[in-house]
C-alpha cells in the first residue's frame, strides 16, 4: 500500500504531467494508494490562496473530483499511534541535522504506522523517517 504525497497529486493536475507520474497513477498501484488529511489540507489551502478566477474554479473542480471520484480509499487521519511515531521521527531527524516539517513528519508517521510506502518526488523530506520511498519521476 502507498501514501501519496502532495506533489504527486499536484502533478496529475497539470496539463502535461510527468510521464513517470502519469504511468504510475494509471497503474494498478494507484488503486492501493491513500492520501493523508495533511495532504488534503495542503491542496485545499493552496487552492484557497489562489486569486479568484477561471484557473481557481477549474482547479477546485479537479481537486473535488479527485477526492470524490478517483480516490477509492479513505483519507488517513493522524491519531494516537501516529503521534507516538511522530515523536520518534522529529527528534531523530533533528539529531541527524535534517529537521523535518510538521506536515512531512505527520505524513511519515501515518505511513509508518501502517507499513505503507510514501510516493513522492521529495526523497530528502522523508529520508530517515523509517518508511519506504517511491519516486515515480524516476521510473519513466
Amino acid at each position: 500500500m502507498f501514501v501519496l504525497d502532495t506533489n504527486v497529486i499536484s502533478e496529475t493536475f497539470k496539463p502535461r504531467p510527468d510521464p513517470g507520474v502519469a504511468v504510475w497513477m494509471d497503474s494498478s498501484l494507484a488503486n492501493r494508494s491513500y492520501v493523508t488529511a495533511m495532504t488534503k489540507a495542503e491542496l485545499l489551502v493552496g487552492l484557497a490562496n489562489m486569486p479568484d478566477g477561471k484557473r481557481k474554479a477549474a482547479l477546485h473542480s479537479v481537486i473535488r473530483a479527485f477526492f470524490t471520484t478517483w480516490l477509492r480509499m479513505p483519507v488517513l487521519a493522524f491519531g494516537d499511534r501516529e503521534a507516538e511515531i511522530y515523536a520518534d521521527i522529529v527528534p531523530h531527524r533533528r539529531s541527524l541535522g535534517h529537521p523535518v516539517s510538521e506536515f512531512d513528519a505527520q505524513i511519515a508517521a501515518i505511513a509508518r504506522s501502517r507499513g505503507f510506502a510514501i510516493v513522492t518526488r521529495n526523497i530528502v523530506d522523508f529520508a530517515d523517517c523509517g518508511v519506504e520511498i517511491v519516486n515515480p519521476w524516476e521510473t519513466a
